[in-house]
């Protein structure tokens, strides 16, 4: 599929979780993204990269399509949207990026949900979902994800999905504006302990 046709129609796995759907962001979905993110931008931003100012525009959302299609081709990163499956709003995004293959078999996991959203387990479901499409579906060994260690919401939700705690990094990331220490969580495909 041409990589214009896919950021038109975004093609491409669709996951199905516990009243969650995940599937690839499309053309489509950039009014009801843009919103969402706008309205949860003070609730999103101290644990999240300092967005671009053209960030909600729909040419950076084309922008972004691109890349994301470019990736799934590579086999580099899934990057989904969640839909509620009660009335099909979009609740948020989550990503597995940095595939590597050969001796490590391993993704990073990402998430956001929109703030009026948060709370209702869909965060939790949708990380349960992507860890069964990474086990089973990309056959990966290890997901590994990161929060700052004042973020006990997602914490939570990483710890419920089967996440363990591995360690702390000084300085991982650069989240809204600085550097942050990050709490270092994994996942190995193991067939237990993947949270119920």
């Amino acid at each position: 599929m041409a990589l214009l046709d896919w950021i038109n129609e975004a093609t491409g796995p669709v996951v199905k979780g516990q009243g969650v759907t995940l599937r690839p962001p499309r053309a489509s979905d950039h009014e009801a993204w843009a919103a969402l993110r706008q309205a949860s931008h003070a609730y999103l931003q101290p644990w999240e990269p300092i967005w671009p100012e053209d960030d909600l525009t729909r040419p950076a959302f084309k922008r972004r399509l691109s890349i994301y299609g470019r990736e799934m081709e590579a086999g580099n990163a899934w990057p989904f949207f969640i839909f509620a499956d009660s009335d099909q709003s979009l609740v948020g995004a989550i990503t597995l990026s940095n595939v590597r293959r050969g001796v490590a078999e391993t993704g990073t996991l990402g998430y956001w949900i929109g703030q009026r959203f948060a709370g209702r387990g869909l965060g939790t479901a949708a990380v349960r979902a992507m860890i069964g499409y990474a086990f089973e579906d990309l056959n990966l060994h290890r997901v590994e994800a990161a929060c700052v260690p004042d973020n006990t919401a997602s914490r939570r939700v990483l710890e419920k999905t089967g996440f363990q705690l591995e360690g702390q990094a000084r300085a991982y990331l650069k989240i809204n504006g600085a550097w942050a220490d990050h709490l270092l969580f994994g996942v190995v495909n193991d067939g237990a302990g993947r949270g119920g």
